[in-house]
């Protein structure tokens, strides 16, 4: 009997099994994407879950659950990997200890989350994540938690113990048993937070919390949730022994929470609950996933055919003259700005520059589908010589035979097989060279934007501009570059600012720059010269206005193996602060700056480690260490951290430099190719220290299409 009940206990249980696969499909969909909480990432009402978005996914949230406004911007650099920086305003506490200062503004926390996932759910076992919320900021909300997370059939539910503010419904540290160091938890001292607060992590007494997320059958992913909350709200946020706390929070009088969650779309969410049984809550959240190639808006660009090509072939063959000027004439109105042309044989060489793609095996494809339709039939191959900044950056060599016959299904990979991708050999010898006509300019005028995001006394503040940029080219390795912008309206006028760095303040005086340049600004000026020494050495020599804040001259250098998947560069600037209403005139501040810089990409995962070390703006020593990520989109998103030989007190709030940025292709979201990217970045605090020169054409982004990985990571492209 007991057999067969343990048999008829299995069977049940597959077949229970196999419904909750089934039941995902029938009762999620078509909005079945992860919800955010009031906390801002990933979870249940309050609390956190072990549910992650896809990699290359960026994340909004924002929540209204008194005290606290806060939004959250998360990003997924894998799968298993969420991060994410919180922006809070503690509505029950004044900015600071002094009212005249504060005035009527409220606190302002920002911290760092970071959760991983440990294991992946499978039929019978959880997803089970761990993660450190408020790891490196003010402590306010600093706790550490390991979540558990399984779906059966409809419902997810989730089961977690936390320490530090999850710690409310106090448990014995199970962690005491392997030391006596996780019995207590040390308090986090003053409120200025910046440091990793290693020792504390997972210590003090630990609390269970739980929950599940309900969704609703046939309700297109719209879902309740309920939860049993383990926060100490005695530990969170602030007590009445901080004199700029107004009132105390208010107490919970239940542990029990709810909320309900109507997706708008997959993407978009929209959320109402009611916390600690004595108060409502709302809010919101947005996330999109970049993985892919044109995530957001499908293109509708392809290249434009060459009409009547079989008479234009016909015209070429008569003469090389005729072809050149032909390769001229439909390179140029499709992009592609022709530097020279040679006719060897059966060979057709071209050396070209384009500003349009960001994808380099695409931009080769259409010129040789160009070349093809109007080469007469004895061209037989094709060498394609790519430059910037005048400088030949890459060679492909193309037998015409293969790339015909594999372009009828875009059959890349066999056509890859064939092709040549090399470095281009110093000084060929060309033919036809056209009449450039020197000195030129190449201008355009677009709307501009800048920001000051997560200060002190505010979320955001910005300013919404008319801006122009300009090149002036007087050798094809030879320019001067300038942008410049008109104020069209701001939010400035309560913008604070009092710099208390005891060094040189050559960033921490942004609000004053922000301020005095708001009617017209010179945000770059810059002559750059590029030379290439050798076949793998690349040189800049600049001058001018580099960067918003300083103005100099300099020299840039980087070796970059084309085959391999590293460089290694220096440069040295000296430099003059410039003053804040960002004209042509100078402050009395200069230094000398230098660094060795490093990089390494790894070519799978298409990591880069970049590291630069040397002496930065405010004259102390250290080195930046910067990791990020590119996906297929263009997408990237990275984290840095920077330490010099200066002391956490001369550093200031933060202790050291650190943050985490994304940059996204500007095409990502029109139907059409066009080169540039836009971006944002965050760091906790804006300190002086660490401070490097950003400028502008660092030879790093000068020479992307000078390796070999840069080319073929985005080959099955060439024939789009």
């Amino acid at each position: 009997m007991k057999n067969n009940f343990k048999g008829y206990f299995l069977v049940f249980s597959i077949t229970c099994t196999f419904h909750a696969h089934a039941s995902i499909n029938e009762y999620i969909y078509p909005y079945s994407s992860p919800s955010y909480s009031n906390y801002g990432t990933i979870g249940l009402v309050q609390m956190p879950s072990a549910r992650f978005q896809p990699e290359a996914s960026l994340a909004l949230s924002w929540s209204h659950n008194d005290p606290y406004i806060r939004g959250s911007l998360i990003a997924y650099p894998f799968d298993w990997a969420e991060i994410s920086y919180q922006y809070t305003d503690i509505n029950n506490a004044l900015y600071s200890d002094s009212p005249l200062f504060s005035g009527n503004q409220s606190f302002k926390d920002k911290s760092f989350d970071a959760k991983f996932r440990l294991a992946q759910e499978s039929t019978f076992l959880p997803s089970i994540a761990v993660d450190g919320r408020d790891i490196a900021g003010t402590g306010v909300f600093s706790s550490e938690y390991i979540v558990a997370s399984k779906m059966i059939g409809h419902i997810d539910f989730s089961l977690g113990i936390g320490w530090g503010t999850l710690s409310g419904n106090s448990i014995t540290n199970p962690l005491e048993r392997i030391s006596s160091r996780f019995k207590t938890r040390e308090k986090l001292g003053d409120s200025q937070g910046g440091e990793f607060q290693f020792n504390t992590f997972f210590s003090g007494p630990a609390g269970l919390f739980g929950g599940l997320e309900w969704y609703i059958p046939n309700a297109h992913g719209a879902r309740f949730k309920i939860e049993y909350d383990g926060t100490n709200y005695l530990e969170e946020g602030f007590t009445e022994l901080n004199s700029f706390v107004l009132e105390r929070i208010r107490p919970a009088s239940s542990k029990v929470n709810a909320s309900f969650v109507y997706p708008l779309s997959n993407s978009l969410h929209l959320k109402f609950g009611y916390t600690k049984g004595n108060t409502l809550n709302f809010g919101f959240s947005y996330f999109g996933n970049f993985r892919k190639r044109n995530a957001i808006v499908p293109k509708n660009d392809p290249v434009a055919k060459v009409p009547n090509k079989d008479i234009v072939k016909r015209i070429t063959s008569k003469e090389d003259i005729l072809l050149y000027k032909a390769t001229l004439k439909y390179l140029s109105e499709r992009d592609f700005y022709v530097q020279k042309v040679n006719i060897a044989k059966n060979e057709l060489s071209v050396m070209y520059s384009q500003s349009k793609y960001e994808n380099y095996a695409m931009a080769a494809g259409r010129v040789t589908s160009i070349l093809n339709d109007i080469s007469p039939s004895y061209i037989d191959s094709f060498t394609l010589v790519n430059t910037n900044g005048g400088i030949d950056m890459h060679q492909i060599e193309i037998p015409r035979a293969d790339f015909n016959r594999f372009k009828e299904y875009k059959y890349t990979t066999p056509l890859k097989r064939e092709v040549a991708i090399k470095s281009p050999a110093l000084d060929p010898s060309y033919e036809f060279t056209p009449q450039s006509i020197f000195p030129s300019l190449f201008w355009k005028i677009n709307p501009a934007l800048r920001t000051q995001v997560g200060g002190p006394n505010g979320f955001f503040f910005g300013d919404i501009r008319l801006g122009g940029h300009a090149e002036v080219l007087f050798k094809r390795n030879f320019s001067i570059v300038s942008s410049a912008s008109i104020g069209l309206i701001d939010t400035f006028d309560t913008l604070k600012n009092q710099p208390n760095s005891i060094l040189p303040h050559v960033r921490t005086d942004i609000v004053a720059f922000l301020k005095e340049s708001r009617k017209f600004a010179i945000q770059n000026l810059q002559a750059n010269y590029y030379i290439k020494p050798s076949k793998d050495l690349f040189v800049k020599l600049s001058g001018g206005i580099l960067e918003e804040m300083f103005g100099g001259i300099g020299f840039e250098t980087l070796y970059r193996p084309f085959d391999k998947n590293f460089a290694i560069g220096a440069e040295l600037w000296s430099v003059k602060k410039r003053k804040f209403n960002q004209r042509l005139q100078f402050q009395d501040y200069e230094t000398v700056t230098g660094y060795i810089n490093y990089y390494y990409r790894e070519p799978r995962s298409q990591i880069l480690l970049a590291v630069k070390a040397g002496k930065f703006l405010a004259k102390d020593s250290g080195f930046n260490i910067d990791f990020s990520r590119r996906f297929k989109s263009g997408l990237r998103m990275g984290a840095f951290f920077a330490v010099t030989d200066i002391s956490k007190e001369e550093f200031g709030e933060g202790s050291f430099d650190k943050g985490f940025y994304f940059f996204l292709p500007i095409d990502t979201f029109f139907n059409f190719y066009t080169k540039g990217e836009v971006g944002f970045g965050l760091r906790p605090i804006t300190r002086d220290g660490a401070a490097f020169l950003n400028h502008s054409h660092h030879l790093w982004g000068v020479t992307d299409q000078a390796q070999l990985g840069n080319i073929t990571r985005d080959w099955d492209t060439f024939y789009d």
